[in-house]
């Protein structure tokens, strides 16, 4: 293996380069869940993710494990059918070495999405919430370590991480489609055990609507990189406390399935637009 991220994204931009020679508009990270848009793509082109080097495994249930290339509204489309979390023991490097990856791709665009716990009490199981911004409650910077200028600023600003002009489109695309598209601030935390009530408590004191196992470590890395970014995370389910029941990761598997054909004619219509 490579010593240094940049090489190691180097190799795995050149694998993904001899298989699929096209230029790529446009790259997306699916969440738990969310797996079925990758099928809407025409002419697509499956690497399993063992097949690419350094890739690392998808192990949870709803990551398909694989990246699948193809048409979508006259673009090429680059689609993580799963991604790899912290909680399942790989390094934030590994974790964020697919968007390494794409932006040496010359990869511009990015639409990250999840499946999240509903924090704000007005938001239901099932919506959809645009993500205006985060708070890294994993407490671990992708960018921590040996700094390689080739890959972007020792220090990068984070003031606009997610692109205001992408969310005014995908807020316009909603609501030409009739979709109620909420907007709120994710929270990151390790995982992979469920939040506690308290904590919950304490997320909405600072500000959260929602919070997840993922997307700000790939968020950073992007934003280092120069990529604009888009976030979604689907509402899987009420976190913990908001509701008097359990939390299960059947249900959030359920959640995408409702939302599925919801979730794709939205992205979609962003993707014609941006």
């Amino acid at each position: 293996m490579s010593n240094s991220i940049f090489d190691r994204a180097q190799m795995s931009a050149r694998y993904i380069r001899e298989n699929a020679p096209t230029a790529i508009d446009l790259a997306i990270v699916l969440g738990s869940g969310l797996g079925a848009f990758a099928e809407t793509l025409a002419n697509a082109i499956v690497i399993p993710y063992e097949e690419i080097p350094d890739f690392a495994r998808s192990t949870v249930e709803g990551h398909e494990g694989r990246l699948v290339i193809g048409k979508l509204e006259n673009k090429t489309i680059a689609v993580m059918q799963g991604r790899f979390h912290y909680y399942e023991g790989y390094s934030l490097e590994e974790v964020t070495l697919p968007i390494r990856t794409f932006g040496l791709l010359g990869v511009k665009n990015l639409i990250l999405t999840n499946a999240a716990g509903g924090i704000n009490p007005n938001f239901q199981p099932g919506a959809l919430m645009l993500i205006s911004d985060h708070i890294n409650f994993m407490f671990q910077s992708p960018l921590r370590g040996n700094h390689d200028d080739r890959l972007g600023a020792r220090f990068p600003d984070m003031t606009e991480v997610y692109s205001r002009e992408y969310q005014r489109i995908a807020q316009r695309c909603a609501s030409e489609l009739g979709i109620r598209l909420e907007s709120g601030v994710y929270l990151a935390m390790q995982g992979p055990n469920y939040e506690t009530p308290a904590e919950i408590r304490m997320m909405r004191v600072l500000g959260g609507d929602a919070v997840g196992m993922s997307t700000v470590p790939e968020a950073i890395v992007a934003k280092q990189m120069g990529l604009h970014v888009l976030g979604i995370s689907l509402i899987s389910n009420a976190a913990a406390g908001m509701l008097d029941q359990p939390i299960n990761h059947v249900e959030v598997m359920e959640a995408g399935a409702r939302v599925a054909e919801q979730f794709i004619a939205l992205l979609k219509k962003i993707i014609s637009q941006i």
